[in-house]
């Protein structure tokens, strides 16, 4: 992805070899061991020639020789842990860095005392600048009826299959009472294009389906009422700055990364943990339990707002600044 957002974003981009170590056969660790050897090589000529003040990492097997190389010619650095939970090459490399941000206090416990700065997870301005509407006016913009709740579906660019097929099932239920917003992602898009002309029309005019939303993602954030998504890194922070209560599912085959990540919003009080093999049972209650209680989705809510940082992005730049004067 970074190959095309960064340098749409007017920035330069240098890649260097890599590949990842941990959970991977032996063959591969073999062959990918090989590839870090290379990067070591690319990343001590990258930083000869750029000469930075210091460097901000953010995890990722790629990050380790980069990381190693900064700590050889003392280069000051601080690594971003989005997640609550580090994985192996943050756990490695934290012992090369200078300071840690991170999303959540959960994270403190990973690593040595005084090392852990928690700044929150920067949500990108233009999601934060659909805050400056109200629900009525983002579901106005958005198309949706603005005198029905709200429930938002998404499972990431490129989608979540299991959660797509489980509303998709449940679909003729829930639009007899409620507008769904799914946002599909592009692998499943046909799938789920095609399963939205076989509704009736009564129930079709409050369906709304995109394989994909960019801009118009701030508005679905802030028309909905509860969400049905991922646990990935980004709803830390993107679900408290709408202050949006959600029903999180974990990617089975995400390690313990989104499990953590679901259970710390769960366990304050902003969000409900389904697993993923139970969703074809377990979605429709838990969407009607919630979604119909306006006095549980405000105590969600709010305990969801208690967890914005809005100054994530200024602290990290800060600590970045720290490392430097």
């Amino acid at each position: 992805m970074e190959e095309k957002l960064v340098p749409q974003a007017g920035l330069r981009l240098a890649t260097i070899d890599g590949g990842p170590i941990a959970g991977v056969p032996i063959r591969d660790k073999a062959m990918n061991a090989g590839r870090l050897g290379r990067g070591l090589v690319q990343a001590n000529r990258l930083l000869r020639e750029f000469r930075p003040n210091v460097l901000f990492l953010t995890g990722g097997y790629v990050n380790v020789p980069v990381a190693l190389v900064a700590r050889t010619r003392r280069i000051p650095a601080a690594v971003y842990l989005p997640d609550v939970e580090p994985g192996a090459a943050i756990k490695r490399i934290s012992r090369w860095v200078d300071k840690i941000g991170c999303t959540a206090d959960g994270s403190q416990r990973y690593f040595k005392p005084g090392q852990v700065v928690v700044t929150g997870y920067p949500v990108r301005t233009e999601l934060r600048q659909a805050l400056s509407l109200s629900r009525v006016e983002a579901r106005q913009a958005l198309g949706v009826d603005v005198n029905r709740p709200n429930l938002f579906v998404f499972g990431g660019s490129r989608g979540a299959q299991s959660i797509n097929r489980a509303l998709m099932a449940i679909l003729p239920e829930l639009l007899i009472d409620a507008e769904v917003v799914h946002v599909s992602g592009t692998l499943t898009w046909d799938e789920v294009d095609e399963n939205a002309q076989t509704l009736a029309p009564e129930l079709r005019a409050h369906y709304h389906p995109y394989p994909y939303l960019h801009a118009e993602m701030a508005l679905a954030f802030r028309s909905a009422d509860l969400i049905v998504a991922r646990a990935g890194a980004s709803m830390l922070g993107e679900g408290p700055a709408f202050g949006v209560p959600a029903i999180l599912v974990p990617y089975p085959h995400a390690w313990r990364y989104q499990k953590v990540n679901a259970d710390y919003l769960a366990e304050r009080g902003a969000a409900i943990r389904l697993n993923d093999d139970m969703l074809q049972k377990d979605l429709l209650p838990t969407v009607r339990q919630l979604l119909f209680d306006d006095r549980r989705l405000a105590a969600m809510a709010q305990a969801a707002w208690k967890l914005d940082r809005p100054q994530a992005a200024a602290d990290l730049a800060q600590l970045l600044q720290l490392l430097v004067t």
